[in-house]
């Protein structure tokens, strides 16, 4: 599972180059050279699974800014490249879109943003590990992004 994320809240205009850069390298690149590093294993086997935490700001605005937007949406770019490239070797390759739960992310912001969620809480990080279980559980899913986002979007 890949799991590394940033998310440093910023304004276009408050943007530097050097986050932008640090996000994608966080968010994005750290999952290419993490499947990169366990890919042989997975084709002598014929067998793998490789998960990526994306978020539902890969399809819409988002809390955090254009960077964490583009970096998620990269992410799941990425995990639709692999899928098709692995599949027929035994590998599938998902990725899972929580959005708006309960971590260190949205600290105190909390009721600000369960107020946007139609099921009216924040998801738990419970309930993202079990959308994580399933999608890895399943053979016969691959290049699959799981929304887990208590209604906020539907696809």
């Amino acid at each position: 599972m890949n799991n590394a994320g940033l998310a440093l809240p910023r304004s276009l205009e408050a943007l530097t180059e050097a986050e932008f850069d640090r996000t994608i390298a966080v968010n994005l690149k750290s999952a290419f050279l993490c499947t990169q590093a366990v890919l042989p294993g997975m084709r002598t086997r014929r067998w793998g699974r490789v998960v990526n935490i994306s978020s539902g700001a890969a399809r819409n605005a988002g809390v955090m800014g254009a960077h964490y937007n583009a970096s998620k949406a990269g992410l799941e770019g990425l995990t639709r490249g692999y899928a098709a490239r692995l599949v027929q070797e035994g590998v599938t390759v998902n990725a899972v879109a929580p959005s708006l739960i309960a971590t260190e992310m949205i600290v105190g912001r909390e009721a600000e943003l369960a107020a946007q969620v139609p099921m009216g809480r924040l998801g738990t990080p419970e309930e993202v590990a079990e959308a994580v279980l399933m999608v890895a559980g399943n053979a016969y899913m691959t290049g699959q992004t799981v929304p887990v986002n208590g209604g906020m979007l539907f696809t």
